[in-house]
């Protein structure tokens, strides 16, 4: 009978500059580092993270903090879980090499007065979830910023059910010249296409079923894509629709936008690339979700022209 060796320890530190200290201890001895930002509550997609990060890096950091800033209803960062325990069992399990798990006063000293500075990033953190939520990306950007700054010339690795969070982030690096190469990876999801979310907890069992309501909006719009339909108000009311025949769900937006700036084109062109966007309330739980998708033409239009040219075909 073989003998499961334990987890080698995970270093969890809570101090900024306990953080600042191992990451460059680890690039002076000529390791590439990872980073891995998450608010905890970890899930196999972040896990997903964890695992590229390893792949790529010879270090690989994982920060918990439930960022007050990012949170416009107090309810809901009341009420978002913290699992610090799990977390870093979890993390041990993955080979992660350190955990910054900071107290709300670590990273924001006056706390809870105002932060006197804040980072705000304008045109793509404007649409979708920076209208639905304001204020929301200005806490993303604050304290990536922060994080960004304490960890240095890194790697780092967010998910891209969060795809707005991801272009908001590779647009604050870019623009502030930070030495950070943002990594986005896909989303990892349920058999039922229900994209993992440390909010899905909070769902009953009806709400649960009810979920799955958002990927299968995103699939109507492929699906809308796929008959030909390019005009994207048109894809989003195909995905509208499957939302509204939900009785739990509440739709925020459905779209079919730029991948890069998140802008609603005009027309949406066959072989130009197209991010669909989803987000909905279902009972009390805000959920997004988005997919990739790029516009051919019709298998039914190529197969006339098929004919036309002299082909044999056979339609079923």
């Amino acid at each position: 009978m073989s003998t499961r060796l334990p987890s080698p320890p995970v270093h969890l530190v809570t101090r900024a500059a306990e953080l600042a200290a191992a990451l460059d201890a680890a690039r002076a001895a000529g390791r590439r580092v990872g980073l891995v930002p998450t608010m905890g509550a970890l899930h196999a997609g972040h896990l997903s993270l964890v695992e590229r990060a390893r792949a790529e890096c010879d270090l690989v950091a994982v920060t918990v903090f439930v960022n007050p800033l990012q949170f416009g209803e107090r309810a809901d960062l009341e009420g978002y879980p913290r699992t610090l325990e799990a977390d870093l069992a979890m993390c041990a399990s993955a080979g992660v090499d350190v955990v910054f798990a900071p107290p709300v006063e670590e990273m924001y000293p006056a706390w809870p007065a105002p932060v006197a500075t804040t980072v705000r990033v304008g045109g793509v953190a404007e649409p979708w979830e920076g209208a639905s939520r304001p204020g929301h990306f200005d806490g993303v950007a604050t304290i990536v910023t922060k994080l960004f700054a304490l960890a240095g010339r890194c790697r780092a690795y967010f998910g891209e059910k969060d795809y707005q969070q991801v272009a908001v982030v590779r647009r604050l690096a870019g623009d502030l010249c930070l030495p950070v190469t943002v990594v986005g990876c896909p989303t990892v999801r349920e058999p039922d296409g229900l994209a993992l979310s440390s909010r899905n907890a909070r769902l009953g069992t009806a709400e649960r079923r009810a979920a799955t309501v958002l990927h299968r909006a995103l699939d109507a719009g492929r699906a809308a894509l796929e008959d030909g339909e390019r005009r994207p108000t048109a894809v989003a009311d195909r995905m509208t629709a499957v939302v509204a025949a939900e009785p739990l769900a509440r739709l925020d937006y459905a779209a079919a936008v730029d991948p890069d700036d998140l802008s609603v084109p005009l027309v949406l062109e066959d072989g130009e690339p197209v991010r669909l966007l989803v987000a909905a309330r279902v009972g009390e739980v805000r959920l997004i979700d988005n997919d990739a998708a790029v516009p051919v033409a019709p298998r039914r239009a190529a197969m006339a022209g098929a004919a036309a040219g002299g082909a044999t075909t056979v339609e079923g």
